[in-house]
Formats: C-alpha cells, structure tokens, sequence
C-alpha cells in the first residue's frame, strides 16, 4: 500500500454558531464543538483510508478559548500518522472575530479512528508520509501518544516503548 500525504485527508468545516448551540453564557456547548470536530476528523480518517471509519477515542482536547455566539468557527482536520488500522486525525479550531474578521485559533484536539470493511472489521489503512515540519512534527508526536496509550493500559512495558520510539525516530 503507497503512503499517502496529510494534506490529502484535510478537511475544512465552517460554519457560524448559532443561539440553540450555545450555555447561558452565549458560547458554544462544548459537546457541539466535540461533534463538529469528530465530523471532521471521520471525512479525514476516511478520505485517507477511503474505508468506512468510527471513532475509537478522543485522546486530547484543550478548550482554550470561548466561542461565542454569532462567531463564525472553522474545524480543520488531518490524518497525522496512521498506524495498521488506525489513524490518529488532529484537529484545529480556528474562530473568526465578529468585528475585526480577524481569524485565531480557539480549540485543539486529537482523535483516534479505525478503518473498517462492510463487516464492521478492522482493515489496513496506507501509511502517512508527512511533508511540512508541522505534519513531522505530529506525525512523530503520533507515535509517543501511541505508546504511551498502550503503556497505560498495561498493553505495553515502558522499557518496551522506550526501545520501539528508538528505532521509529532513528
């Protein structure tokens, strides 16, 4: 299977927040970013792996800014490293000010899918083959996050991934 590049999976959502998404502080739910960004991220898993994808964990998310309400709010996804069958997808948010039109980022996030067949089986997915020091520098995060996942889950012996981060980042 040929290595595909980041940019093909990117995947851009605007749209604007409107008052039925919003606390009574007039800023977006944080559920209704999390919904948004996991739409994103699944058209990136699957335009990636050109399979049916789910959602197999939301590993990070930093709501670091409000969003409040009328803003207009982009969600970027991309693939940043995909591993046998599944694929870690960061995702961006960027809010535009109402006034100045000025655009900043408000909100990260990083998730995990996995491809599947019609079956509902997990099923191999190309490798990524990043370009900009941006995708490298996720695209090597990946790896750490991974390994540091499966070593809190007892799957995998921190002496274990210490060895495995060698020899991927020689």
């Amino acid at each position: 299977m040929q290595s595909k590049s980041p940019k093909l999976s990117r995947t851009v959502m605007t749209d604007m927040v409107l008052p039925s998404e919003t606390n009574p502080l007039n800023n977006l739910f944080g559920g209704e970013l999390l919904a948004r960004m996991d739409r994103a991220a699944s058209i990136a898993a699957r335009r990636h792996s050109r399979r049916i994808t789910v959602t197999a964990s939301v590993n990070h998310v930093a709501f670091n800014r409000s969003v409040p309400l009328g803003s207009v709010v982009t969600v970027e996804a991309t693939v940043s490293r995909a591993f046998r069958t599944s694929m870690e997808v960061y995702i961006d948010v960027w809010m535009e000010d109402r006034f100045s039109g000025e655009k900043s980022k408000a909100n990260e996030a990083i998730y995990t899918f996995v491809a599947v067949d019609d079956t509902g089986k997990p099923t191999e997915v190309p490798a990524i083959a990043p370009e900009t020091e941006l995708e490298i520098e996720r695209y090597d995060g990946a790896l750490r996050r991974k390994q540091l996942s499966l070593v809190l889950a007892g799957k995998l012996e921190p002496q274990k991934a210490t060895e495995l981060r060698a020899l991927f980042m020689d």
